[in-house]
């Protein structure tokens, strides 16, 4: 047996064209365009990438991407300064700091400080907390990436056992917590595990569903995955032979009936995402406006 390929970058293009299409209506009603800051600090050559990968895709949308670029020795103050300039800036719609920061930076106090109207990697504890309420306002990017690749293949039925490996804010606890909202894309019984769980491969071995976002190579083997799941990998670790996900792939596609590639998985719906969520931060604060 070999695994059904969940195919993340050929559903990306669909979202993205539809995207603009909404894009572009929006525009034609509104007179106004969609507009991302993407704040970037220091030059980690992986941060680089990611970041020119998402202003290219706003470009394609018929977004404003507008980079950012400070040293990586910029001091708090300079950064909370730009932070508040954007915050104030009505034709700003977006804001996305890209992780990782500097270690002298706090993310955390950073992300604090964002709009939470202008939130659009869904990370701000009053969009967090919404979440866990169960009333959503941005859904963070790549936890709504896994959740649209599973339902494009149907592979979120009620009441499904789902493992997630990797508690990160990020990833981790916003999916489980996306999972287990009643309705379409929900309604899962979630089980989230980490690198200090006792007897993982007897808990990733129960899942119908498996999502892997531990950042460690290959760590998830054949072993693991119980026989006909479906394993979504959201790792990305550059290698000695290139980008591996934390999914053993060749090995694991043996058992598994679906597994998601790296790189060509969930990497490209996680800008698909943030393409939708630029979108409605500015419906949103066009909404705002217009009841002044």
């Amino acid at each position: 047996m070999s695994a059904t390929i969940l195919d993340g970058k050929k559903l990306a293009e669909e979202l993205r064209a539809a995207t603009a299409a909404e894009v572009a209506e929006f525009v034609r009603t509104t007179g106004v365009t969609p507009s991302l800051a993407v704040v970037l600090v220091g030059d980690d050559p992986a941060s680089q990438v990611y970041v020119r990968n998402k202003q290219r895709a706003c470009e394609h949308s018929g977004i404003f991407g507008r980079v950012h670029h400070l040293p990586a020795g910029v001091p708090f103050a300079e950064l909370q300064e730009l932070i508040e300039r954007l915050n104030s800036d009505k034709t700003v719609h977006g804001i996305l700091v890209q992780l990782p920061l500097p270690k002298h930076l706090d993310a955390g106090r950073i992300i604090d400080m964002l709009n939470p109207l202008k939130d659009v990697d869904g990370f701000h504890p009053e969009n967090l907390g919404r979440l866990a309420q169960g009333r959503p306002r941005f859904l963070p990017c790549t936890p709504q990436g896994v959740q649209h690749l599973l339902l494009h293949y149907h592979l979120l039925p009620e009441g499904a056992r789902v493992v997630v490996v990797g508690r990160s804010d990020i990833v981790g606890k916003p999916l489980a917590l996306m999972l287990m909202q009643r309705g379409a894309g929900g309604e899962a019984t979630v089980t989230v595990c980490h690198s200090r769980t006792r007897n993982l491969p007897d808990l990733t071995r129960s899942a119908d569903v498996l999502v892997v976002a531990i950042g460690r190579p290959r760590f998830v083997t054949a072993d693991m995955v119980r026989p006909g799941a479906a394993v979504v990998d959201v790792g990305i670790n550059r290698v000695a032979e290139g980008l591996v996900g934390d999914v053993d792939f060749e090995n694991v596609r043996k058992v598994a009936a679906w597994i998601s590639p790296v790189p060509g998985g969930v990497g490209p719906l996680t800008i698909a995402m943030l393409l939708r969520n630029t979108l409605l931060a500015a419906r949103l604060q066009q909404e705002s406006f217009s009841s002044e």
